[in-house]
């Protein structure tokens, strides 16, 4: 099929610009219309990154193309039609006023739109069935290197035993954490100076992807690592600098973040944590909860209100605040210091816990940089690329929910034929590498925008909330493939599955991505 591209993706960057401008003629409180906005920006965005992808790839092998011509065929026709903001939310054009610049936009792309794309979707199971996947070299010899050193420490260290872990809900093991210590994994991006390897964030997202394609926990265990590592480089004292980041980046310290409270989600400004200088020491009292890994940390970076009578972000400090490693038998040893865990469906490894403070110590010289006042603005900083690592995340389950179901339609016989064979299943996984090739692009695309050093919220959201779309939808279509057998602990697929609906949730729920990428893009910051 000879299909333009370049015609189809100024056709649907016109349609962007347009969404644009009459959701700004929209009053901000109607979200259906805000997010639907950023929904549509972020499918376009997506389409720019695949062309971008076929391009560093001098126009792709006949796979690329193929996969393409389904990302643009699929994406045009939820634009045109009903583009899905969750499970049961469509947006259609109407909801924008659009009806007829909808029309307009699938008459001038009527090629992709209306064309029977059932031959193309058996072409890219069948070139799945074969063992041929879509490009992935970033055409850089350090780069290519360390994805192909995380995916094999996956294959080997992870893999085998995620689901064992998954179904004891056991940690992962300390020999496993010790491996990936040695592989550079908490220092990736932590500077040279302080022990680390001073590596991109792209770098990070080939790791993360890989690790979290061998299991979530595992992808996620490095985040927490890259998360109080980036807020000490950027906001901590020279002192903070040099005690906590070396520790950090060897492995020898495993941090977790304290930022979420039972009545407060995303709404920080409301957090209730409070901390007082007493005696030359941080005294602290309050509750927190969904705190991943917090027993066997040893480092609490912990938001809290230290000004009380400033309202608001104004008031929250960040505490570096060290505690002891817990165990089995006694999880929280420290002093003023309780928890419980949280049983969770998926996203096992690390476990969450809801942490009560009844006057837990901290030192002195815990206030991350040494000024109260500050502590929303440092994390702010961080949440670029915390978004992005999640993407990543959500681009390896994804890619482990279509292996799974590739490998069970190449298995499986019905009537005498392998699944794959029949064209629903085909086209599911069609659909499900299309998916996963449109979320690693796009998140690559923010992990480059945040290695500018420039400000990319607005990337990160896009990134983060096409990513978890697609790990879901990836792995919902893979349990299908499997049919019953899916729906038993046994299979792998049932973990993915329960993994892959934590992404939409955690680090901004997916509503709060749009409404970040609504904002921003509304304010003319991209």
């Amino acid at each position: 099929m000879n299909i333009d591209l370049g015609h189809a993706l100024g056709a649907a960057q016109g349609y962007r610009d347009l969404a644009r401008a009459a959701a700004g003629a929209i009053d901000p409180a109607h979200q259906r219309a805000h997010h639907g906005f950023a929904w549509i920006a972020t499918s376009v965005a997506a389409l720019e990154a695949v062309v971008g992808w076929l391009e560093s790839n001098h126009g792709g092998t006949e796979l690329d193309r193929q996969v393409a011509l389904l990302a643009f065929a699929e994406t045009l026709g939820q634009l045109t039609g009903g583009l899905p903001m969750g499970q049961n939310e469509l947006l259609r054009p109407g909801d924008l006023g659009l009806g007829q610049t909808a029309r307009e936009l699938a008459q001038a792309c009527a090629g992709l739109v209306e064309a029977d794309l059932a031959p193309v979707r058996a072409a890219v199971a069948r070139a799945l069935a074969e063992g041929q996947w879509p490009s992935e070299s970033l055409h850089d010899g350090e780069l290519d290197t360390i994805r192909e050193q995380f995916r094999r420490f996956t294959d080997a260290e992870i893999l085998p035993h995620a689901h064992k872990w998954h179904l004891a809900n056991q940690l992962i093991p300390d020999a496993t954490v010790a491996k990936m210590a040695e592989l550079g994994t908490f220092g990736a991006t932590i500077p040279g100076a302080f022990g680390g390897l001073g590596l991109s964030k792209l770098v990070m997202c080939l790791i993360t992807e890989e690790l979290s394609r061998g299991w979530i926990g595992a992808g996620s265990l490095g985040t927490r690592s890259e998360i109080a590592g980036e807020l000490i480089a950027h906001g901590g004292t020279a002192e903070q600098q040099a005690h906590w980041l070396p520790r950090i980046a060897s492995g020898a310290i495993l941090p977790t973040a304290v930022f979420t409270e039972p009545d407060v989600g995303s709404d920080l400004g409301s957090l209730q944590t409070r901390a007082r200088l007493e005696d030359g020491n941080w005294v602290i009292d309050g509750a927190k909860t969904w705190i991943t890994h917090a027993s066997r940390s040893d480092l609490m970076t912990l938001l809290c209100r230290t000004l009380p009578d400033a309202k608001g972000y104004a008031g929250l400090s960040m505490l570096l605040v060290p505690k002891p490693r817990g165990t089995e038998g006694d999880p929280f040893p420290a002093e003023g210091m309780t928890g419980s865990e949280i049983e969770v469906l998926g996203y096992r490894g690390m476990r969450e816990y809801a942490l009560q403070f009844d006057g837990l110590r901290a030192p002195g010289d815990a206030l991350l940089g040494g000024e109260q006042g500050q502590g929303f603005k440092q994390l702010m900083r961080t949440f670029e690329a915390a978004r992005i690592q999640t993407a990543a995340r959500a681009v390896g389950v994804a890619k482990r929910a279509l292996e799974l179901g590739l490998d069970y339609a190449l298995q499986r016989k019905q009537f005498g034929k392998a699944l794959i064979q029949f064209p629903r299943v085909a086209d599911k996984l069609a659909a499900s590498l299309t998916d996963f090739v449109m979320a690693r692009e796009l998140t690559y695309l923010a992990a480059r925008a945040k290695d500018t050093g420039k400000r990319c919220d607005i990337e990160a959201g896009m990134a983060k909330l096409l990513a978890a779309r697609a790990a879901w939808s990836n792995a919902d279509a893979s349990l299908q493939v499997h049919g019953g057998n899916g729906y038993a602990l046994e299979f792998e697929i049932s973990r993915v599955l329960c993994d892959a609906r934590i992404l939409n949730i955690f680090e901004g729920a997916a509503e709060i991505q749009a409404q970040v990428i609504a904002r921003g893009l509304l304010e003319g910051r991209n």
